[in-house]
């Protein structure tokens, strides 16, 4: 990194098509022109980080699709499964069962 020291309209020459030039400087900040060719993105650089997190956001990572792919499928085939759990029903009531212990 190159660290310079400019005063106000001072300039500093990047390559042979850009010139950033120290327009204005105060206690709260440094105003900067920025001369450059139109195909040359200029952008600070808290826009474009906020920029590389929404395009973050907007783009799901390939393992949280395939996690809820899985979980999806997971449930459907608990849904689809017949229940193990279900009590099992002979047609006799708890009293006939009772009756046929005791005798």
């Amino acid at each position: 990194m190159l660290i310079l020291r400019r005063k106000k309209n001072e300039s500093i020459l990047i390559g042979d098509n850009i010139r950033i030039t120290v327009v204005e400087s105060a206690s709260d900040g440094v105003r900067l022109a920025i001369d450059a060719p139109k195909q040359i993105s200029i952008l600070r650089e808290e826009l474009s980080i906020a920029e590389q997190e929404n395009k973050n956001a907007t783009s799901p990572h390939p393992n949280a699709i395939t996690g809820l792919q899985d979980s999806l499928k997971h449930i459907a085939f608990r849904k689809n499964k017949p229940s193990e759990s279900a009590p099992q029903n002979d047609n006799k009531s708890d009293s006939e069962s009772s009756d046929a212990t005791s005798k």
